[in-house]
């Protein structure tokens, strides 16, 4: 318990330490400049901000509701909203987001879904966001092909490269997990294979035989999801609409700063799929260090000075900081949870 504790505490120490050097870096030079930005900065338009954010976490909420609403019918949207914040919490303060999935299943057993189900309620959820992902990326990496917005970088070209391919890769194990059940057969019995040589099982066959049972159940689910084409490409759709909201933001805090001209909507989207596909594999709570390179590199294309680094802090806080806050009072909020 103490060890956890200590560990616990020491990534806290560290994720500070590592955001407070950020700071020096992108502060050290015009300080004052950017505090003037980011101080004198149009209310109406920050609030517009905001008012992305949480569409992007309202659309994430609809999708994760329609999901589990084919495990479990009086599931709430009010549930899947809370369960939804509270994730971002957990992806944000977790290497590659990955503390809010078990949290997703933990918080859905609560409410009567089996582990199996909300396993697959969670990776159905998954798949759908990394299709619109790719999908935005694929379209982003097109757009430039041939109308180019930003010049030949090889670091960034290899980063963004990099990027696609991993979360390719993630599909495609997605769709190999979730239909090919021989693949699952296997990796079963090679986890149950290791378990039983270090002696942390006692009975193989009955572990086998219910965890077969569980795949089974994964794979009908999985198919289920994608037989029900509407079902299936309205999830999609709505996670690109959440993912645009997203990405909208650095334009909404520019104007709020005053540029009406230096970029347009459709330019920050593009670019900011171009950020999310480096940050998406940094092996850091929140993508740190690779999100902030991505965007000033990317965005530096169009904006310039001080305002540069002031946006970059305004869009970081908004799209990564806010959510943990939120995410953090949803956690401990004691009122009615039913």
């Amino acid at each position: 318990m103490k060890t956890n504790k200590v560990k616990k505490k020491g990534k806290i120490i560290f994720f500070v330490l590592l955001t407070l050097l950020l700071l020096y870096f992108i502060l050290r030079k015009d300080f004052f400049q950017i505090v003037h930005e980011i101080l004198n900065i149009n209310l109406f338009w920050l609030l517009v901000s905001i008012f992305l954010i949480f569409a992007y976490w309202f659309f994430r909420a609809i999708i994760l509701h329609k999901v589990v609403l084919s495990f479990k019918a009086n599931y709430t949207f009010k549930k899947a909203f809370r369960l939804q914040m509270i994730t971002q919490f957990f992806n944000a303060v977790t290497p590659f987001a990955s503390g809010g999935q078990p949290f997703q299943i933990y918080s859905l057993k609560k409410d009567g879904i089996s582990y199996n189900d909300g396993a697959n309620i969670v990776v159905q959820e998954f798949i759908v966001y990394q299709i619109a992902l790719v999908f935005l990326g694929i379209f982003a990496i097109t757009y430039n092909y041939f109308f180019p917005l930003f010049p030949e970088v090889a670091l960034l070209e290899h980063l963004v490269t990099l990027g696609f391919i991993i979360n390719f890769m993630v599909i495609v194990f997605l769709f190999i997990l979730a239909f090919v059940k021989k693949f699952d057969t296997f990796l079963l019995k090679l986890a149950v294979n290791l378990l039983k040589k270090f002696h942390l099982i006692k009975n193989k066959k009955e572990v086998l035989e219910r965890w077969n049972t569980q795949i089974d159940n994964f794979n009908t689910g999985a198919k289920k999801l994608i037989n029900n084409k509407y079902h299936f490409f309205h999830l999609i759709f709505l996670e690109i609409v959440s993912l645009l909201s997203l990405y909208l933001i650095p334009c909404t805090l520019l104007y709020g700063m005053g540029d009406y001209t230096s970029i347009t909507g459709f330019k920050t989207i593009i670019t900011s799929a171009y950020v999310m596909l480096i940050g998406s594999f940094v092996p850091i709570p929140g993508g740190t260090g690779g999100l902030e390179y991505g965007f000033l590199a990317f965005f530096g294309n169009f904006i310039k000075g001080p305002i540069l680094k002031a946006l970059m802090l305004l869009w970081r806080f908004i799209t990564y900081y806010f959510g943990m806050i939120v995410g953090a009072i949803a956690f401990n909020w004691k009122g009615d949870r039913k």
